[in-house]
């Protein structure tokens, strides 16, 4: 949920509505004063009531992570759109749930007051637990979440609700909007200063001025009352939905599909199709009146569904309200729109699932803690407690693993995990025998550039006792030799000075094979001028010698001479050649 809680609006400027200075009050005081307001005039209850409800919850085409959770039940149906980050507003939304979760399980028939004190307590105990986790672990730090509830007592709707998700009624075929949005832009609106479409696009329609969370917000939640018919709908959904379906479409909506799952399918679907970019999440209850023998029955009419992110721990709050509870039914109307099967394939290319995406996750239930430890251990997951949900014949989920349709369901899943499972080593078989070419070719591609490159070296090196001009570089790579011998010239190399044959051993590099010409003439060159030098020192030498026979009376003049004569000798390659060799 891409929202900003106004107090993390530095520069906004946005009025509040003014609080009466009071005295410090508890979370409780304060819900049971609330309480006892919304019931000071109540009017006698209607037949016995209750809710069919379902939920669907998706992730979107643009999030990372859905952080919305749904509630959908018998007594209590709820919406939780979390904020905060990638970590922050799943966690957020999560608790939420799970703190209200236990309101359908202890719903107070006929006693209304204490109904509204136990919601208005969850909201503040919700709010509570997200503050203190917030503050023992800081990357949470931020997070929040709205919440809209219902629970239905004594034939009364107990609506709760803070932030902005929102409830509405369809009653007689009219549309009510139950709540109203805690957020600047309906401020705005309710100030007149902007009207309702102008709204829909404002820069800022994303910031909330009340929200359950770390924040310097007031965390009390409004509360209201409206007595309960049958035939009544409620629609509970988060901004994902409405922000982008008017009021009318919600309302044909609603008119048109009469099975709540199918209902909430389809909004959710049109919610994406228009381009919705956050998660959307919709619960649909139907008010429907209680069997005289409801209560004799020991099966309730439906299973709590869960959607969103609270649904990834389902045993958690199968243990908090002590029945079962299922996984909210996948999104699957729409999802082989184009934008569907980007956002899939996008997801399931980050997750290295390979190029096609998943199947929609399969519905799952839990058991409570007492039932999972005398279940059939062969059925049960260890980690979740949960196994296959299975709907009978007459309706009714069951996650019974004695029953021969869930024991069947189980086969037919394992099944599927061993099929999925040979799927996956042969794609990562594929995979490998993929990167193993690349890496073979690679190295193919590499060592022919490699041995191009080196063809278009040249040096001088002795071979045969000859100086040689060689193509390559004077090296092997894996015993292949990189140079062969293109050139011999007459010098030999026992000709050479010792300094140049060691040269010459190391090898001579040249840029090119004219250049290596060049540079073996050179040499042929140096050393006819060394011979020659040499050939003139030696004469001159001799000469020296015959004339100190003679003259006996100049011996020390003579050796001295001789000395400089033989000094004359000692030339080098490098008095020769200037440096160049």
């Amino acid at each position: 949920m891409a929202q900003t809680p106004i107090s993390q609006q530095s520069n906004a400027q946005v009025p509040t509505r003014p609080i009466p200075k009071a005295p410090e009050q508890t979370s409780a005081q304060r819900s049971a004063n609330t309480a006892t307001t919304a019931t000071q005039t109540l009017v006698p209850p209607p037949p016995a009531l209750h809710m069919y409800s379902t939920t669907v919850s998706d992730v979107g085409t643009v999030r990372a992570n859905n952080q919305d959770s749904s509630f959908a039940g018998e007594y209590l149906v709820a919406v939780c759109d979390g904020m905060g980050g990638h970590a922050g507003g799943d966690t957020a939304s999560t608790i939420a749930v799970r703190s209200l979760a236990h309101i359908e399980q202890a719903h107070a028939e006929g006693d209304v007051a204490r109904a509204t004190h136990v919601m208005v307590a969850s909201v503040l105990a919700a709010h509570d637990a997200i503050v203190g986790k917030a503050r023992r672990e800081r990357k949470l730090a931020g997070m929040g979440t709205t919440v809209t509830a219902i629970s239905l007592a004594a034939g009364y709707w107990i609506i709760t609700h803070i932030g902005d998700s929102r409830a509405y009624l369809l009653r007689n075929g009219k549309l009510l909007r139950l709540t109203n949005d805690h957020s600047y832009v309906q401020h705005l609106i309710d100030t007149k200063r902007i009207t309702e479409a102008e709204g829909r696009n404002h820069p800022q329609r994303n910031v909330v001025m009340r929200v359950l969370g770390d924040f310097d917000i007031d965390a009390h939640p409004d509360v209201g009352l409206r007595r309960a018919h049958a035939g009544d709908r409620l629609l509970l959904c988060s901004d994902g939905l409405y922000g982008v379906l008017g009021d009318a479409t919600l309302k044909e909506t609603l008119e048109h599909f009469t099975d709540p799952q199918e209902c909430a399918q389809h909004l959710v679907a049109m919610a994406l199709r228009a381009g919705s970019t956050d998660n959307v999440t919709a619960v649909i209850a139907d008010a429907v009146v209680a069997l005289p023998h409801a209560a004799a029955q020991p099966d309730r009419a439906q299973t709590p569904l869960i959607g969103g992110a609270a649904s990834q721990n389902l045993a958690a709050i199968a243990d908090i309200i002590d029945m079962p509870v299922a996984s909210a039914p996948a999104l699957t109307e729409g999802k082989s729109s184009p934008a569907q099967r980007a956002a899939a394939l996008n997801k399931a290319d980050s997750a290295d699932h390979g190029d096609e995406p998943e199947a929609p996750e399969p519905q799952r239930i839990a058991q409570p803690s007492q039932v999972r430890e005398h279940n059939d251990e062969r059925a049960a997951d260890q980690d979740t407690g949960e196994i296959p949900v299975v709907r009978k014949s007459d309706g009714r989920l069951t996650a019974d693993p004695n029953d021969p349709d869930v024991v069947e369901a189980i086969h037919h899943e394992q099944l599927q995990q061993k099929k999925d499972a040979r799927s996956r080593r042969s794609r990562h078989r594929i995979i490998g025998a993929i990167i193993a070419a690349v890496l073979v070719i690679g190295a193919v591609v590499g060592g022919w550039c490699a041995y191009a490159w080196s063809q278009s070296q040249y040096y001088l090196a002795p071979n045969d006792g000859k100086v040689t001009i060689y193509q390559g570089v004077p090296t092997n790579l894996f015993g292949l030799e990189l140079s062969h011998p293109v050139r011999t010239t007459n010098l030999k190399v026992n000709e050479l000075p010792g300094e140049w044959q060691d040269r010459l051993a190391s090898g001579i590099t040249v840029n090119s094979y004219e250049d290596a010409v060049d540079h073996s003439q050179f040499i042929a060159e140096q050393l006819e001028q060394w011979k020659a030098k040499q050939s003139k020192d030696s004469n001159k030498k001799s000469s020296t010698s015959s004339d100190s026979s003679k003259h006996e009376s100049s011996k020390s003049d003579n050796k001295s001479s001789d000395s400089k004569s033989a000094g004359a000798t000692e030339v080098t390659l490098e008095t020769i050649t200037g440096g160049r060799f």
